[in-house]
């Protein structure tokens, strides 16, 4: 079996200048998301706390947080067990996702500058030059970065503290929606559309633009819960 207390232990640095409890639930949160630990796992709040040497009060404080967060469920006979992502879960997210992408992009090509679109322009040759040579990492990396960079370039700094707690979970997604080399070379498309779009100021088509992207990427991560299902 592998050692996920020890991957977690990893993610959980206690010389952060943060309460413990908060280190805890961010190490724990993280690893859950991630796949780190994976469904069906059961959370053992003794083993956790001696494993790393803390008590079991912010153990036990980060699991029912994470449990108010749905990640986790409480089964009476069994204990604290990681729950699987649910097609519901999956839909919430995307609306989510397709509302505050909307808004970032209509907010970010209002002002940005010609250096600012240069950047972007920069980014996704980068893109494109990693997806030649199959570098599939390296693709998704570069993915994230174009998304950050358009809500940096909104200037909503609430808007990206929003979407911040929801960056784990759109990893989650993402790492799963972009496996398929036809489904990264779609989406890299759709990003330089995008980046068209907002070059030309043309904010009537981004609603439309965005919906088909992400609902593209929601249809794609369906189908790998179906199979996953299935097993």
């Amino acid at each position: 079996m592998k050692d996920y207390i020890n991957e977690v232990i990893k993610l959980t640095d206690l010389k952060q200048n943060k309460p413990i409890n908060e280190i805890v639930y961010e190490g724990l949160r993280t690893a859950i998301i991630k796949g780190i630990i994976p469904v069906g796992e059961r959370i053992k709040e003794t083993e956790y706390s001696e494993r790393m040497n803390i008590s079991r009060t912010p153990i036990r404080e980060a699991i029912k947080r994470i449990e108010d967060e749905g990640l986790v469920e409480y089964i009476p006979n069994i204990g604290v067990i990681v729950k699987k992502v649910s097609k519901e879960d999956v839909e919430e997210i995307f609306k989510i996702r397709i509302a505050l992408e909307t808004l970032a992009t209509t907010s970010a090509m209002k002002i940005m500058t010609e250096s600012e679109f240069e950047e972007m322009h920069q980014l996704l040759k980068k893109t494109e030059e990693a997806n030649s040579r199959n570098e599939v990492k390296a693709v998704i990396d570069l993915f994230s970065e174009y998304n950050q960079m358009i809500y940096r370039f909104s200037r909503m700094p609430r808007l990206d503290h929003m979407v911040t707690r929801l960056r784990d979970y759109l990893a989650r997604f993402r790492d799963i929606s972009l496996t398929g080399e036809a489904r990264r070379r779609k989406a890299l498309d759709e990003h330089w559309i995008i980046y068209n779009i907002m070059k030309d100021k043309n904010y009537d088509v981004v609603p439309l633009i965005i919906s088909n992207h992400l609902d593209y990427a929601k249809s794609y991560i369906m189908q790998e819960i179906e199979k996953i299902e299935k097993k």
